[in-house]
């Protein structure tokens, strides 16, 4: 389906919302976004869970995508569920940091949602979503994916000092403590950048750079990566709180199974490793002081943000997410 968001789509969408949720007692189908676009290694694990769900929800409840990114600006996402425009979306919380920007902490854990399940972390995150922006955090996507570096030249003895890299928010901070030139740029723009040498590199995940042709421009990655890249589904408050309670229960039951599968994701990070080097990009691994110092900065400008923009729950956050 070829959808545009704007005033009128918006309605539109509401109103379909409001029709697909409450069209039977029996079974409900949800309407859902993806702020990652379809057919890339990012979305492919919400094309997984969605698979998962209408599978075994036949009857109960059902997911209906109606589009990337092209339906709706990832940036968006989250006011889009905070009002019930849509019912669920496959996004980050990196994107709606605006509204809940200790959900920032998500990207910093270096514990797997089973353990957030049992010592409190999930729930404390759920909480703050539904108090400050009528989000339900269903749960987690993609686990055991980290950020790297990535340089369009093999340097000989690596100094950040001084380097354009490609940057996002996320780790904006950790890259000027490290000295690096943060730069905002598209996705769609790295490839050009990369070309002109405009940009020395670019921060991306262990996986998708041959979604988008980069590694024609890359010469090598930086080891060890930073951070844990962080994807989930979201619901709106009010669409989740329309289901019934087998409905919800069938939903938080599939969402916990595909958790439970997250070494797929160590395993996909590992081919794709292979796969780059394959290309002939060369792995640059720092060492000793060095490592040490990338490894604590990272960590420490990260929770900066989070801890300024909430004191408390920020504070709470790390003891419960960081073993």
């Amino acid at each position: 389906m070829n959808f545009r968001f704007n005033r009128l789509g918006g309605a539109a969408v509401a109103l379909s919302c409001l029709l697909a949720t409450t069209a039977s007692a029996d079974e409900a189908v949800l309407r859902a976004v993806s702020a990652f676009q379809v057919g890339t290694t990012i979305y492919e694990p919400f094309e997984r869970f969605v698979e998962q769900v209408n599978e075994n929800g036949k009857g109960i409840v059902q997911i209906d995508v109606i589009g990337g990114p092209d339906a709706m600006p990832p940036f968006e996402v989250g006011n889009a569920l905070r009002g019930g425009i849509i019912d669920l979306a496959n996004t980050t919380a990196v994107y709606h940091a605006n509204l809940v920007p200790e959900g920032l902490a998500m990207t910093l854990t270096n514990r797997s949602m089973e353990e957030l399940r049992e010592n409190g972390g999930y729930d404390l995150l759920d909480q703050i979503h539904k108090d400050k922006a009528k989000i339900h955090w269903l749960g987690r996507l993609l686990q055991n994916i980290q950020y790297h570096i990535y340089l369009s030249e093999v340097p000989e003895e690596l100094d950040f000092d001084g380097l354009k890299i490609r940057s996002a928010p996320t780790y904006q901070a950790f890259f000027s403590a490290l000295g690096i030139t943060p730069v905002q740029t598209a996705a769609g723009e790295v490839f050009t950048a990369l070309e002109r040498g405009t940009i020395d590199g670019y921060a991306w995940p262990s996986i998708g750079v041959f979604d988008l042709g980069w590694q024609e421009k890359t010469a090598a990655r930086v080891d060890p990566g930073f951070y844990q890249v962080e994807t989930g589904v979201y619901f709106s408050q009010a669409a989740w709180e329309k289901l019934t309670e087998a409905q919800q229960d069938f939903l938080t039951e599939q969402m916990i199974a595909f958790e439970g599968d997250a070494d797929r994701y160590s395993t996909l990070a590992d081919e794709e490793a292979a796969r780059q080097a394959e290309a002939g990009i060369k792995t640059y691994e720092l060492e000793g002081e060095a490592r040490e110092t990338f490894i604590a900065e990272s960590n420490e400008e990260g929770w900066k943000p989070v801890i300024a923009a909430s004191p408390e729950n920020g504070a709470k956050l790390r003891e419960l997410l960081v073993k």
